[in-house]
């Protein structure tokens, strides 16, 4: 047929194993068949030149996504009085994306308190921006763009000013998934005070000893929103289909209320290894940053991601802040850990898929799905990504000079 497309001489990355010398068909925005190359017959002498690929051994994998990073916003604001346009932003940040491997971003952002530090340093984060912001990412599909984009929106459970524009978020229908956070000091994230003090040192070297105490006792005493209105807010999002996220859990019986009362199918950055097993054994999808793998450890010194996805622990990777992170965390999971490649991929493709109900569609080269597909290559000992296709069209080629010239 017409519209079919033939990437030939491949290794797929399947679900459950590597399917060598292989040639995918594509039709509009599926793939049709994979099969072994000697099962192919076609004669493609006649066919257009951008028809046929010649992948000549590159590995495919589906493409990432990316359930959680907040990536957006130092794309928006590299400096702290340095805004730029929402909307090219936006767009710029996708080229970057895409060559990364993401196809699909949830962009994290976080509806917190306004009177919070986090607010006042941060431009996109306040109200009207953070709606602006989730207003373009609702409708740029209906635009010219290049990845599938979402909004993952994170409610800080204290924001209680924010609670009806939450609710009118939800009405709305920009919110794809839900996540609650507690930032208070001295529980999840922030469990370690010590570690808290360090890192708003690091943030503001500027402030005395006496200062940071007041930042902490008055951040310790903003009061929650309650739990029915909380779990009334889980029970409208399950209603409209957007799965429920819990962050930072830290303790086994944080797990059981999320689990049996917001009916959570997500626990993001579990900060200790039994909270990540038990958020498992009730069924829930654990997620880790792929920072923390690379690094060895949190960035706020809590659980190693490396630990517990050996310890089967964690089942989804995010870029968290840094999407360069994802492709090179599971190259070393595989080459340091001997893990095998097709694990390693599905935590940023088969896994979220699964979590955010889009599996059925997304998440895997299978016949029959969409046709969102990487092709990789390893240059200078590294894995580069070399092709992107999304819905089946190319939308992006890296061709990398490979001769001895500067």
């Amino acid at each position: 047929m017409n519209n079919e497309q033939y990437i030939i001489n491949v290794n797929v990355i399947a679900r459950d194993c590597i399917l060598k010398d292989r040639a995918i068909i594509l039709e509009n925005d599926r793939f049709i068949r994979i099969l072994p190359m000697d099962q192919l017959t076609k004669d493609f002498s006649s066919f257009d030149k951008g028809r046929v690929y010649d992948g000549k051994g590159s590995l495919v994998a589906a493409g990432f996504i990316d359930i959680h990073s907040d990536n957006i916003e130092s794309v928006i604001q590299p400096r702290p009085t340095s805004i730029m346009n929402f909307e090219m932003a936006l767009m710029e940040s996708e080229k970057q994306l895409v060559n990364q491997g993401i196809t699909t971003m949830y962009h994290s952002l976080s509806f917190l308190r306004k009177e919070g530090a986090a607010m006042r340093d941060k431009e996109v984060r306040k109200p009207d921006k953070m709606r602006m912001l989730a207003e373009m990412i609702r409708t740029l599909h209906e635009r010219s763009h290049i990845i599938r984009h979402r909004f993952h929106c994170r409610f800080d459970i204290r924001n209680s000013e924010g609670y009806d524009t939450l609710m009118d978020y939800l009405d709305k229908d920009y919110i794809n998934l839900l996540s609650f956070i507690d930032h208070t000091p001295g529980q999840g994230q922030y469990r370690d005070l010590i570690k808290y003090r360090e890192n708003l040192r690091n943030y503001k070297p500027d402030l005395e000893d006496n200062q940071i105490d007041s930042i902490i006792e008055e951040r310790m005493a903003v009061p929650r929103i309650s739990s029915d209105k909380i779990e009334r807010t889980a029970e409208v999002a399950r209603g409209k289909g957007i799965p429920i996220a819990s962050h930072d859990d830290d303790s086994e019986e944080k797990i059981e209320y999320v689990h049996s009362e917001l009916r959570a199918d997500i626990s993001e950055f579990p900060v200790e290894l039994s909270v990540a097993r038990k958020a498992r054994e009730k069924g829930m999808l654990t997620v880790a940053g792929a920072p923390n793998v690379l690094m060895g450890r949190s960035h706020s010194g809590n659980l190693s991601a490396v630990e517990a996805i050996l310890d089967g622990s964690i089942d989804i990777l995010c870029s968290d802040y840094y999407p360069p992170a994802i492709l090179h965390a599971l190259f070393k999971l595989n080459n340091d850990y001997g893990m095998k490649l097709w694990d390693c991929i599905n935590l940023v493709t088969l896994n979220p898929a699964k979590a955010l109900g889009i599996d059925k569609e997304f998440g895997s080269v299978e016949e029959g799905k969409k046709a969102d597909f990487l092709m990789i290559e390893i240059l200078n000992g590294m894995p580069s990504i070399t092709r992107v296709y999304i819905n089946g069209e190319l939308v992006s080629e890296l061709n990398y000079r490979r001769k001895k010239y500067a």
